[in-house]
């Protein structure tokens, strides 16, 4: 319960992804630094496995760093092996079940009510609703109807504008990439880094 916790009481998932590891390693370090208590590595950054040992050895065993685009069960048991301590999936796959196997919590993404029974039915612990940008709020509200109790996260297009919208719509956090972490996975400024999360937290 520690994950979906965490989840309600800080309401933000940051999505880091970008083409350089030591950077991508450097904006998770941030993120931490900076008080945001979830961070997602996303698989397809260069080297995600090596940032998520580095990120972790740095941040111990308690700090809520998950992996990201996790579509197998294979890349399920890397990011368990390199230390994810979540999972979050872009779709209802084999990932699903074989993080809730591992004991780790997962994140499943799904766009559609059917989706939405069928990753609950294999173990997940909330939806990430993704891509969120294609329904919107709208859409949250109309998922929220038969689904009142499931933890949704949308994910994909959500700006500081649009995250304060989906919360007050009933999500239960929201999960945001380049609007927050920007260029910094790509040896962007980490002092503009810092700026946005400052000024991203104070939104929320």
């Amino acid at each position: 319960m520690e994950f979906l916790e965490t989840l309600a009481a800080r309401r933000l998932l940051a999505i880091v992804r970008g083409p350089d590891a030591l950077a991508a390693t450097r904006a998770v370090l941030t993120l931490f630094e900076e008080g945001v208590e979830l961070v997602e590595v996303s698989l397809v950054t260069r080297d995600a496995l090596k940032v998520l040992r580095d990120a972790r050895a740095a941040l111990g065993g308690s700090a809520n760093l998950g992996a990201g685009t996790v579509v197998s069960s294979g890349d399920a048991h890397a990011a368990a092996e390199a230390g994810a301590s979540f999972l979050v999936t872009p779709a209802v796959s084999e990932a699903v079940s074989a993080g809730r196997a591992l004991g780790l919590p997962v994140l499943a993404g799904a766009l559609t009510p059917t989706e939405v029974v069928v990753a609950l039915g294999l173990g997940a612990s909330a939806i990430k609703l993704f891509p969120a940008s294609l329904g919107g709020v709208r859409h949250l509200r109309a998922l929220r109807d038969p689904f009142p109790e499931v933890p949704f996260v949308p994910v994909g297009g959500v700006g500081a504008a649009e995250a304060t919208e989906y919360l007050a719509a009933g999500a239960v956090a929201v999960g945001v990439g380049s609007p927050l972490v920007g260029d910094a996975a790509a040896g962007g400024s980490l002092d503009d880094l810092r700026g946005r999360i400052r000024a991203f937290r104070a939104a929320l």
